[in-house]
């Protein structure tokens, strides 16, 4: 018996043993967010490159850092800020550096750690229902953030939604909502399975604050 068999012609990984129905659903809602994660960077990058240009990386190099490899969380040009604090520092005034790096690590990792920083779940795992619904939160908050927040010149600190040729452009704008209705339905289907209720916060979008998430 090799490493996969073959059930009625079709592909079977001995991994989904060890899996519930739960597990298949959050595994591909993971695969879906990461998707959107990286179509954000490079939708970033692209309206921003003059961020690209300050580290001296090209946008190939800068995708490979981000996710190549999601076990890797710190980078010495952010001083290993993560998370929260790596979002916050892409908005901070006197930021020097790439202001889509310290964004994307800031919401990739505060994403991964909404799923307990796992790549994919097995029956014994348990998520946070609270983290996950956090999460998306924060999405709203970081969202409402590159939309409005403006350096004391009165220009965005990063370009996103905008109009090209008078018609707007709401991708950006789409991508989060995406986002949001996945960390959404997961703290429920995980409130669901851990039997939890969920702690539906208050929270304003154009708080100062982020939730936290448990980075």
């Amino acid at each position: 018996m090799g490493a996969l068999l073959t059930v009625s012609g079709c592909a079977f990984n001995p991994k989904q043993l060890a899996k519930s129905d739960v597990d298949l659903v959050v595994d591909a809602h993971i695969e879906e967010l990461r998707t959107l994660v990286r179509r954000l960077c490079v939708k970033l990058y692209k309206r921003n490159p003059r961020e690209l240009a300050k580290g001296g990386y090209s946008l190939e190099q800068r995708l490979a850092q981000l996710f190549d490899d999601p076990g890797i969380y710190y980078y010495r040009e952010l001083d290993r800020k993560v998370g929260n604090d790596a979002l916050l520092l892409a908005f901070a005034p006197d930021y020097r550096g790439d202001r889509v790096f310290a964004f994307m690590v800031g919401l990739k990792t505060m994403l991964h750690a909404s799923y307990g920083l796992r790549t994919e779940l097995f029956m014994l795992d348990r998520l946070d229902q609270q983290a996950l619904y956090n999460s998306a939160r924060n999405l709203e908050t970081i969202n409402w953030r590159l939309n409005n927040l403006k350096s004391s010149t009165g220009q965005p600190y990063l370009l996103s939604n905008g109009f090209q040729q008078g018609v707007a452009n709401l991708s950006f704008e789409r991508l989060f909502g995406k986002m949001i209705v996945i960390q959404d339905m997961m703290a429920r289907v995980v409130a669901d399975q851990n039997d939890r209720a969920i702690n539906s916060v208050i929270h304003s979008v154009a708080s100062t604050t982020l939730l936290p998430i448990g980075l």
